[in-house]
């Protein structure tokens, strides 16, 4: 049997050890990784929840009781958390992931951490080839968590079914400079810490602005640290969509697009980039377009 073929089995039979590692295959562009990706089935049906908003919204809190209640209801999560990456030594912050470290010994849950590498938007083709390879591993729910700044929050509806905006009762002025945005892609509207004060205040404004929308985004209320509010989000996340096959054709284009366009930068090496950057910055007439002109050629 085909390596590649033997580790899909492995995947889809729960283990979680050869899940793993062809996650790591597959983020570091590592053999048989293409054969793994070109084997997979792009339309499997597991759902992918995507999970967005500012930092300190308390995502990661709101993550963990999510999947507490679906764990309950014994259910397999998987969780993808992208971390916001420093330019300068592209690792994964994990700090997040703390909050979550009650899940890690769980049997039903998976946990995988990824660096955006300076990805606009903390999605990159890295992100949709590694929910490609969760939704072949029979989960019952793909949970994609990922920090939100302006016009982020649109990139994760082109990699999930379902989109949660989750903000605080301080982020009032945040949805106004970003509400188109976030209109275009909310599925719904997560007011978290909602037992700090202004959060009526500020769910009844976010009402108004909604509904100046064409659809109808539900807002709910959570205080995600104490459990509130997380039953009705679940009952939420599990409803039936309506079947939308422009949206479809949509989100698999926005896919394709961002496949083709890291298959063609991957023959450029950073590190030599970076040397050449150095030497034509000497130079009294660089002009970085005639620059990325000549690299783009040459490499």
């Amino acid at each position: 049997m085909n390596t590649h073929l033997s580790i899909l089995s492995e995947i889809k039979a729960g283990n979680y050890k050869v899940l793993a590692r062809t996650l790591t295959l597959v983020e570091n562009d590592i053999a048989p990784a293409d054969s793994i990706l070109r084997s997979l089935d792009s339309k499997t049906d597991v759902p992918v929840l995507g999970i967005t908003g500012p930092p300190g919204a308390g995502k990661s809190t709101l993550v963990n009781a999510i999947t507490n209640h679906f764990v309950a209801e014994g259910k397999r999560i998987a969780i993808l958390a992208i971390d916001p990456t420093s330019p300068f030594n592209f690792g994964s912050l994990l700090g997040d992931r703390i909050r979550m470290a009650g899940q890690f010994n769980n049997p039903n849950v998976f946990i995988r951490s990824l660096a955006t590498r300076g990805a606009l938007g903390g999605i990159s083709a890295k992100t949709i080839e590694m929910v490609d390879v969760l939704k072949a591993a029979n989960f019952d729910l793909i949970i994609v968590e990922t920090v939100g700044v302006g016009q982020s929050e649109v990139e994760i509806a082109g990699l999930a079914d379902k989109t949660i905006v989750v903000l605080v009762p301080e982020s009032g002025d945040e949805v106004q400079h970003i509400k188109s945005g976030l209109m275009e892609i909310a599925g719904c509207f997560v007011i978290n810490k909602a037992d700090r004060e202004g959060a009526d205040t500020f769910a009844n404004n976010l009402k108004k602005i909604v509904h100046q929308g064409v659809k109808t985004i539900p807002i709910l209320k959570t205080v995600a640290d104490k459990n509130m509010g997380i039953d009705e989000l679940c009952k939420w996340i599990i409803k039936p969509e309506l079947f939308d096959h422009n949206r479809k054709a949509f989100l698999f284009a926005e896919k394709a697009w961002k496949l083709i366009q890291h298959q063609k930068l991957q023959h450029i090496d950073k590190k030599r980039l970076r040397e050449k950057i150095q030497a034509a910055l000497k130079k009294d007439d660089f002009n970085i377009y005639r620059f990325a002109d000549k690299f783009g050629n040459n490499g």
